[in-house]
């Protein structure tokens, strides 16, 4: 059933919703997945700040910890497209896996990105069978190039799908944990045509994801031109 969690320290709260096991395809071959848990929305600002500009954090002021917790990012993350209810954006596919870690630290479960095969499950279920959105679905479900207004926007203000999740597809494309390691995200964006956000919709990490970082190497933990990249969350039974 679902559930509702909390971040100890803070008044973060977040829901998680069940999601039955089954068989997807993933690059031609049947992968099983077992039953889990994923978040019903995207990862949010309110629940990432305390893992990036909290206490003892990379990004806050005198704090040396910067291998485990975020340093400061080149720029505003959030693009000024807003803040408190908004998904966490801008953020690499190295510090979604680091911050995974440190939830799963603080409230005693343990939580992770969604496998490739995870996100295909929870995707066909929401859209109700691998063939996709029409449409009218995509407007009523999906933040996409057509209706997002060139931004990304505060979670669940679209129609929850079919298995009760919000901004699964479009609004921020989210990151999984692809067979071969390759940092891919899946859903689609805000910043894509709307046939182009779905369960099929996919993409590896290029340059241009981060071409405006001057650190060499690039930042690790924020993606200086990737305002479409979020994350949610999944957990195992």
């Amino acid at each position: 059933m679902a559930y509702r969690d909390s971040i100890p320290g803070t008044l973060v709260t977040f829901d998680m919703v069940p999601v039955p096991g089954g068989t997807v395809t993933i690059a031609g071959r049947a992968v099983t997945v077992k039953p889990f848990w994923i978040g019903r929305t995207e990862l949010t600002w309110d629940a990432y700040d305390p893992f990036a500009f909290g206490p003892g954090s990379g990004g806050a002021r005198g704090s040396a910890d910067a291998e485990s917790r975020p340093s400061r990012p080149y720029g505003a993350p959030d693009y000024g497209f807003g803040h408190a209810g908004f998904p966490a954006i801008s953020v690499a596919r190295s510090a979604a896996d680091a911050y995974c870690r440190w939830l799963s630290e603080k409230t005693g479960k343990r939580y992770r990105l969604p496998t490739e095969a995870e996100w295909v499950r929870a995707a066909e279920l929401a859209a109700g069978g691998a063939g996709g959105l029409g449409a009218g679905r995509r407007d009523e479900l999906a933040w996409h190039a057509g209706n997002a207004g060139g931004k990304s926007h505060a979670v669940g203000t679209r129609r929850p799908d079919a298995l009760g999740l919000s901004d699964l597809f479009g609004n921020a494309a989210e990151w999984v944990a692809s067979d071969d390691g390759r940092p891919v995200t899946r859903g689609g964006s805000w910043r894509d045509p709307a046939d182009s956000v779905g369960p099929r919709a996919r993409a590896a990490q290029d340059e241009s994801w981060n071409e405006r970082d001057p650190q060499i190497p690039k930042s690790p933990w924020w993606l200086s031109d990737g305002p479409f990249v979020g994350f949610r969350v999944v957990r195992e039974p």
